[in-house]
């Protein structure tokens, strides 16, 4: 059952009326490509992606509660290697059975699964024709020692191109030392994965100690994100994976601490372009994905206290901006399955309501 508006006012408590009615008076929404059930038809068919391209993005679309809206609900499960399987699965330790993982996707009403070539290839025959399957071939790892951050390949995407996905997934880590090394790794990569006739989805990332100046951590700054997704389209990604952002200024920041010729800004970015508010600030990640062509889905972030009333916000936020969905994974996987899929529930339902518009 559709949960109700005034549910969701409830939910969102005192920031219920904002949130619901801020009007947007930085880039117009009427200057955006907004999601819709025509988005494979009207954005994509005029690109250079392949037929076959064009059908596995139409059928990730068509796909469970959301399908033929043009928004996007994703389960993402790869968090048993991003962190460990024990930090990942402890809550609910029924997931370390990848069957479990897709049945999650599959009653949570998803548009599609996201895992890892272990997960997805344990299971493929039995469900890679029931839900789109979105292989993400590359991944950290906290065993070495120390620890450190650096996306590697532990799949190829003929891989998932032989298990019947739909989609590849990559992570970038933006602004590490390996980052450029991570860039041309995986433009090839998307490269062969649309010869193969398989979508792409880029995991954003920004990543570096440096981003964290006096105590706050900009790698969740507007700006910042925005430029990595700006990147993550230039190597052909179809939808962008990002961090909603939570404050703004991260070059200012890094011009003022690291080096006062890092990178480039313009003053209009923070005067014209955005706001502090926080659908103007998720707008300017859709503007840096081409206007909206190129969709952007934000992520769920880790579980904690108020789940549901934080994936509800996530979700509003994302869709007023003029986002095309949200990929929430430990929010849904680590809590009981029943908990996990009202919470997915309640994302779809956000973008299911009409009365919930594009800022």
């Amino acid at each position: 059952m559709t949960m109700q508006i005034k549910d969701i006012e409830q939910l969102l408590g005192p920031e219920a009326e904002d949130l619901l009615t801020y009007v947007s008076k930085t880039v117009p929404k009427e200057q955006l490509h907004l999601p819709g059930p025509d988005f494979v038809d009207r954005i994509f068919a005029h690109t250079d992606r392949s037929v076959p391209v064009l059908r596995n993005l139409q059928q990730l679309f068509d796909h469970g509660r959301l399908g033929g809206t043009g928004y996007l609900s994703i389960l993402p499960v790869d968090q048993g290697i991003e962190h460990t399987g024990g930090s990942a699965f402890a809550p609910n330790p029924r997931y370390f059975d990848p069957e479990n993982i897709i049945k999650l996707a599959i009653e949570g009403g998803c548009n599609g699964v996201a895992s890892t070539l272990g997960i997805l290839g344990s299971m493929a025959r039995k469900y890679a024709h029931k839900i789109p399957f979105i292989l993400k071939f590359n991944h950290n790892e906290l065993l070495t020692y120390p620890n450190t951050y650096d996306q590697v390949f532990f799949a190829s995407v003929e891989q998932a191109f032989d298990m019947g996905a739909a989609a590849v997934g990559s992570t970038i880590y933006f602004g590490s030392p390996e980052s450029r090394r991570q860039i041309v790794n995986v433009s090839n990569a998307f490269k062969r994965a649309h010869e193969l006739g398989m979508g792409t989805i880029l995991w954003c990332y920004l990543r570096n100690e440096a981003f964290t100046v006096d105590g706050v951590n900009y790698e969740a700054s507007a700006d910042m994100t925005g430029q990595a997704n700006h990147l993550g389209v230039t190597i052909e990604a179809d939808i962008i994976k990002q961090k909603q952002p939570t404050v703004n200024g991260g070059f200012k920041a890094m011009r003022g601490s690291v080096s006062s010729d890092y990178g480039y800004l313009n003053e209009k970015m923070y005067t014209e372009l955005t706001t502090d508010h926080p659908i103007d600030l998720t707008r300017y990640q859709v503007i840096n994905n081409y206007m909206g062509r190129i969709g952007l889905i934000n992520s769920g972030g880790a579980s904690g206290k108020n789940d549901m009333a934080q994936a509800v916000r996530t979700a509003i936020i994302n869709k007023r901006a003029g986002g095309m969905g949200l990929i929430s994974g430990r929010k849904a996987f680590q809590k009981p399955m029943k908990d996990g899929i009202e919470i997915l529930n309640a994302i779809q339902d956000v973008y299911l309501h009409d009365e919930i518009t594009v800022a």
